[in-house]
């Protein structure tokens, strides 16, 4: 059993903490839920896992819950097999420190028994570690499979937890969107539920309610980045740039101020070549000019 909690630590490593002093502690005892208390309060951990192994009850596994530095819930869980991480070799890759997994619960038990849903919320509370809004994909290097069924329905039924490295590789259709590859890696379990205790409906629902001081308001068009720094968002109409009339610059001014100049001093050579050509004309129909015939006119 020792083993197993050292594979369980490395599965939550770097946010599990590991005991290795023997207590005799019975956890569905007043004095057990006392001594459990007291360690979790010591080390801040809201999750535990306890092992034990007798000649009633072998191979046992306690996993439980804390909520305002006293026991939640907690279920008494029978390994009937298990696989170490050890057991598959070196070769085999391993989970990267701080990955999350990827949990799947397979089998209509999950939702069709009470203790069965209470302890998948419990299994998914030990694995997820850490709350996050987005997640990307090389992040998820392990899946790890709960599939559970009962043999008859009067037997209770066994949980088979198996975990897999998960490799992303390039997918052959061509697509953007990579290909996993399961490679079995451990710890594989086979668990089945001995004792349970759940918290009455009171203090379920006290656990789930969450203060005040951690629900922000949201404000609309408003986030905080990685940073924690305010980016807020305004939402305009479309401008018409081309007709709006701005400021302009000294130096534009002066520039379209000789750009006006120049055009007009380009329209006026025009204007004398053309006359001078009106000339010429007259002159070579007429035989004189028609500036003479304006003089003698005088």
């Amino acid at each position: 059993m020792a083993t197993v909690l050292k594979d369980l630590r490395a599965m939550q490593a770097p946010h599990v903490k590991l005991l290795t002093k023997k207590n005799a502690i019975v956890p569905f005892d007043a004095q057990g839920q006392a001594s459990l208390e007291f360690l979790t309060t010591k080390n801040d951990c809201s999750m535990f896992v306890l092992a034990s192994h007798n000649k009633k009850r072998p191979n046992n596994l306690i996993l439980g819950r804390t909520f305002n530095h006293s026991i939640l819930d907690m279920m008494e869980l029978g390994v009937l097999y298990f696989k170490s991480m050890s057991d598959y070799g070196g070769t085999v890759p391993k989970k990267r420190i701080g990955s999350k997994p990827l949990l799947l619960f397979s089998g209509n038990v999950w939702t069709q028994d009470a203790t069965m849903s209470k302890l998948q919320n419990l299994l998914i509370d030990f694995y997820r570690g850490d709350p996050v809004d987005k997640l990307v994909a090389s992040g998820v290097d392990h899946v790890i499979v709960f599939s559970a069924a009962a043999d008859t329905p009067h037997t209770k039924p066994v949980v088979h937890q198996r975990t897999y490295f998960v490799k992303l590789k390039k997918n052959p259709n061509g697509t953007r969107t990579p290909l996993p590859h399961l490679t079995p890696c451990g710890p594989d379990l086979d668990l089945q539920v001995r004792r349970t205790q759940f918290a009455d409906k009171d203090l379920w629902k006290a656990s789930l309610q969450q203060p005040q001081a951690t629900l922000r308001k949201k404000t609309k068009n408003q986030t905080t980045n990685m940073f924690g720094e305010i980016v807020g968002r305004l939402h305009l109409e479309r401008q018409s740039i081309d007709s709006m009339q701005g400021k302009k610059a000294k130096a534009l001014r002066r520039a379209e101020k000789a750009q006006a100049q120049e055009e007009h001093a380009a329209v006026e050579q025009e204007l004398e070549r053309e006359e001078q050509s009106m000339r010429m004309e007259f002159k070579q129909t007429y035989g004189f000019d028609e500036t003479e015939t304006k003089r003698g006119k005088k």
